[in-house]
């Protein structure tokens, strides 16, 4: 019999543990950041498999290698998810537009610098 899986709820959680990545030179978060571009769900003999597509602020990002393991590893914290898959796109590339309201705010009060 083949597991329901709540994807909603799922999503949800996946989003709640993605918001506890950060860049380490930038005080918000990578989901804020708009740094994920899109997430998607395939349902395949009783597991789940999710895909998460993302880009970094700079290809020459130094802690892209990092991000990416963190990135998978919250993504298989969440316990419905057996298998994690994260991609890597530059297109198209971010920009500071991409940013939540939340992170605008937390980027004006912290006086950080948007130079990226």
């Amino acid at each position: 019999m083949q597991p329901t899986f709540d994807l909603k709820n799922i999503e949800e959680k996946l989003i709640e543990n993605l918001k506890k990545v950060f860049d380490p030179e930038i005080p918000t978060n990578i989901y804020d950041l708009g740094l994920i571009y899109n997430v998607e769900f395939d349902i395949n003999s009783n597991y789940l498999y999710c895909t998460i597509t993302m880009t970094l602020t700079s290809p020459t990002c130094p802690v892209a290698e990092s991000l990416l393991e963190q990135v998978k590893y919250v993504a298989l914290a969440v316990d419905e998810i057996d298998e994690a898959f994260v991609k890597l796109v530059f297109s198209p590339p971010w920009d500071p537009s991409m940013m939540s309201e939340d992170a605008r705010e937390v980027m004006g009060a912290s006086g950080a610098a948007m130079a990226f």
